[in-house]
């Protein structure tokens, strides 16, 4: 496997992907509906993303966006997993596991305490990816969203940078 900053013509992969991998069990908003704008349009950075690449699969077959939560200084220690969508023919090969930990090992690269990230509470599998990498349960906002006609809590997870090696 290899992982790799995203490039500008890494877009229109990552949009597929972003298509393709849209979930209630995961996706906060309703699915993608054409026309469909360029990955990187407007709020998106490739410079916030990772990709993985496999050997015998085409085209970046996962993502990682990893990029401040706030634009303030006082939170500048903090970087957060605001996205990850690993491809159907990729799963199981530890590509979410791998772009989690390059994604640690960037964070303390630019100094970094933690990393961050929110997962609807139904997302077991999700939970307990991260909880395998050392995130822990910070907070959990009850009923935070309504997705197709349930109450879904959203859970607060943290990875303490400090203590690891």
């Amino acid at each position: 496997m290899y992982k790799r900053q995203a490039e500008e013509a890494d877009g229109p992969a990552l949009a597929v992907l972003d298509r393709e991998t849209w979930s209630p069990l995961h996706a906060v908003t309703p699915p993608p509906e054409p026309p469909h704008p360029p990955f990187f349009e407007g709020r998106q950075d490739p410079a916030e993303f990772l990709v993985a690449e496999v050997p015998d699969l085409p085209g970046p077959v996962a993502y990682l966006k990893l990029a401040p939560p706030t634009p303030l200084a006082s939170n500048s220690h903090v970087l957060q997993v605001q996205g990850l969508a690993v491809a159907v023919a990729a799963r199981g090969r530890g590509v979410a596991r791998a772009l989690l930990r390059a994604a640690a090992e960037r964070a303390r690269a630019r100094g970094a305490r933690r990393v961050t990230l929110r997962v609807l509470a139904p997302n077991a599998p999700a939970r307990a990816l991260y909880a395998a990498e050392g995130y822990v349960e910070e907070g959990v906002q009850r009923e935070e969203f309504r997705i197709d006609g349930r109450y879904v809590d959203d859970v607060l997870m943290a990875l303490d940078l400090t203590r690891q090696s």
